[in-house]
């Protein structure tokens, strides 16, 4: 039977568990009221260490059938993200996001192109522009589609914010989003393999 990390929720099933640790926490709270200290559960970190509720320095984007199917390792070394989706009003983007080897941020490459028609406002498409993106495939040389760890960035390109950006909820949780279009967002474990669009 393997055992999975603490989430702060008990299954369903384990009634007999939640009776059991709801008395064990009311008891500390008693205890703590009687001897004028206040004890607040703490958060377990994540799998990987770091505090939940941290923002993160780096997150993984991880190739998918999806919104991303061009992420991975160029010829050079760098990390890469490439879209074909990316819009703001009724702009459409080709953007190739480049980090450095070790995932710091190196360059944005975009290239305004039509947006496809019949895309209701707001939501991401295809932009047809196949022969543009084949191009920008062809300048990594070799390339290799796979999860790859970077830092958020955002860059301005003549007015518009193109990257992930980094920000977070008023509850406190963070997320990044790719910028433009925000449709896609990816949030803790920041593992690359989910996100909201």
């Amino acid at each position: 039977m393997s055992r999975s990390p603490w989430r702060g929720v008990l299954p369903a099933s384990s009634s007999a568990v939640r009776s059991t640790g709801l008395r064990a926490v009311l008891a500390l709270a008693v205890a703590a009221g009687t001897t004028g200290c206040v004890v607040l559960p703490a958060e377990p970190p994540t799998e990987d260490g770091a505090a939940v509720g941290q923002a993160p320095e780096r997150f993984t984007i991880a190739p998918d059938d999806y919104h991303v199917p061009y992420a991975g390792t160029a010829e050079d070394g760098r990390k890469f993200f490439l879209s074909e989706e990316l819009f703001d009003g009724d702009s459409a983007y080709v953007g190739v996001f480049l980090w450095n080897a070790d995932g710091t941020f190196d360059e944005v490459q975009v290239d305004a192109v039509p947006r496809a028609e019949g895309l209701p406002p707001g939501q991401a498409g295809s932009s047809g522009a196949e022969d543009l993106v084949e191009a920008r495939l062809a300048e990594l040389g070799e390339y290799v589609l796979e999860p790859i760890e970077v830092e958020p960035f955002t860059q301005d390109v003549d007015g518009v914010t193109f990257g992930w950006n980094l920000d977070q909820y008023e509850d406190g949780t963070y997320f990044i989003n790719v910028m433009p279009g925000d449709f896609i967002a990816y949030y803790e474990p920041w593992d690359g393999l989910g996100y909201d669009t």
